[in-house]
């Protein structure tokens, strides 16, 4: 071991030999004392080397996934086959061997009404499809799955990179604070409202662009109702906007104007803001003026636009692809997406029903869960988003749909849109809200556009009473 000499030694040595070069030092008279040797200084103790960090254990690892499982979906005719063949693929080659049954439930609004009846009890399928309001009241009895205590899971949940894929709007949207922060959903797609025009029919009323305000969005509604698509196929009445009514509708137009329908902070109902009076009164005037109508039949709007005698539709992005055939099969105009118009900056409602899990037992929680990781895992996400036309995500799948945006320049049009988005609320009680037959948000819009004298404001003010008192009974009931 190595030695080493205490300070106070070389100090006193030093002193020593510079007092011997300054001045000649007598004989001594004695042998002088031998110094004693210099004490050894005691070994540094070593430093204990940290033991690396150990990773968390898995609270699932002693879960064994459940064999059987069954996902309540909505999709029809291909978008079923595709998610069956999604499926189908994961049935194949999960190693837990875990095998999921795909069952077409119904409509969204079916799928709410069946699920809310059998809340907490054993028929409860494992994954099923529902939109945030929808999913908020099954919450009131405490009866979904709280993805938190998976997702970070280090053996079978996302890592922190996967989570950090998911497009942040997205990941949030099925976060609920009124639920102290539980995920109680996972985004697999999306959708979002856009503006349908005819580029042809624009150009031969004098324009090169679509509008980007409401003011210019009046302007060439108008004039298309008063002067025809050259290309028009079939005697259908010409018109510059048909609108579909739905809460949708109002709240896309609400943000349009720079307005929303719901404060978060106060966690009330704002259908009669401002900016909401100012758009429905706006659209109230388009139909008094005879710019609009009301589409009356499912997909009116659709098919009146593919034969040229509609200028304007909005509506959701995942109708693409019925834009594109019934546009081929039509008129066979220049057609594109755009923004609805705005006040301000653009505000896009973007929506989508999410996938969640029922509170069961664990072993069907976890196999429920692996399927969902599975489904928007990013190549499967690739795959969904090109057969269902939904918006993927995860970012990116953006990379592995560059031929896809090629072949589809409307599609990657409205993917650039996703920027601007903004979220109708996802609390309980919504689906009343939207329209029940009493006053609802269906009724009070038809009524708007029906009759022009109408007040919009005191309608407005009747159904955000309406409305906000709906919410209250709904959040009294929930399971504490």
């Amino acid at each position: 071991m190595k030695k080493f000499v205490p300070i106070f030694a070389i100090i006193l040595i030093a002193a020593m030999v510079l007092g011997a070069c300054a001045t000649p030092a007598p004989a001594p008279t004695e042998a002088p004392t031998e110094a004693p040797a210099p004490t050894e200084a005691p070994a540094e103790e070593p430093k204990p080397t940290e033991a690396p960090a150990e990773e968390p254990a898995s609270v699932w690892a002693d879960v064994t996934p459940a064999k059987n499982i069954v996902f309540w979906h909505q999709h029809t005719k291909a978008r079923e086959e595709a998610l069956k063949a999604i499926v189908d693929e994961f049935n194949a080659t999960n190693e837990w061997g875990i095998t999921v049954e795909p069952v077409l439930a119904g409509s969204y609004s079916e799928i709410f009404n069946k699920v809310n009846a059998m809340l907490n009890t054993p028929e409860m399928p494992d994954v099923f499809v529902g939109y945030q309001n929808q999913v908020a009241t099954y919450q009131l009895a405490d009866a979904v799955f709280d993805m938190n205590t998976v997702i970070d899971d280090p053996q079978y949940g996302l890592s922190a990179d996967d989570q950090a894929d998911f497009i942040p709007a997205f990941f949030k949207q099925d976060v609920f604070p009124l639920y102290d922060n539980q995920r109680l959903a996972l985004a697999p797609n999306r959708s979002m409202e856009v503006m349908y025009y005819n580029m042809d029919w624009l150009k031969e009323l004098g324009y090169d662009a679509p509008p980007a305000t409401p003011e210019e969005f009046r302007e060439m509604a108008c004039k298309a109702a008063e002067t025809p698509f050259s290309g028009k196929k079939g005697d259908a009445k010409s018109v510059g906007y048909e609108l579909s009514i739905d809460t949708s509708r109002l709240a896309s137009w609400t943000f349009a104007f720079g307005g929303d329908i719901y404060d978060s902070a106060t966690n009330q109902y704002t259908l009669n803001s401002p900016a909401a009076v100012e758009a429905m009164t706006f659209i109230q005037g388009l139909f008094k003026d005879g710019c609009a109508s009301l589409v009356t039949e499912a997909y009116g709007d659709q098919t009146d636009f593919g034969n040229g005698s509609l200028l304007f539709a909005v509506g959701s992005s995942s109708g693409l692809t019925f834009y594109e055939s019934v546009v081929k099969e039509g008129a066979g105009f220049e057609w594109s997406v755009a923004p609805l118009p705005h006040t301000g900056e653009p505000a896009q409602n973007i929506y989508g029903a999410s996938v969640s899990i029922a509170k069961t037992t664990p072993e069907r929680e976890l196999a429920a869960w692996l399927f969902i990781k599975y489904y928007t895992s990013p190549d499967v996400q690739a795959k969904w988003a090109e057969a269902s036309q939904y918006f993927p995500v995860r970012t990116s799948v953006a990379e592995k749909m560059a031929g896809f945006f090629d072949a589809h320049p409307s599609y990657k049009t409205a993917w650039e849109l996703l920027k601007y988005g903004k979220f109708e609320p996802g609390v309980p009680g919504c689906d009343f809200v939207r329209g029940n037959g009493v006053d609802g948000v269906n009724e009070i819009m038809a009524k708007i556009v029906d009759d022009p004298t109408v007040d919009v404001k005191a309608e407005l003010d009747g159904l955000n009473e309406r409305a906000n008192q709906i919410l209250a009974d709904q959040l009294a009931t929930i399971k504490k």
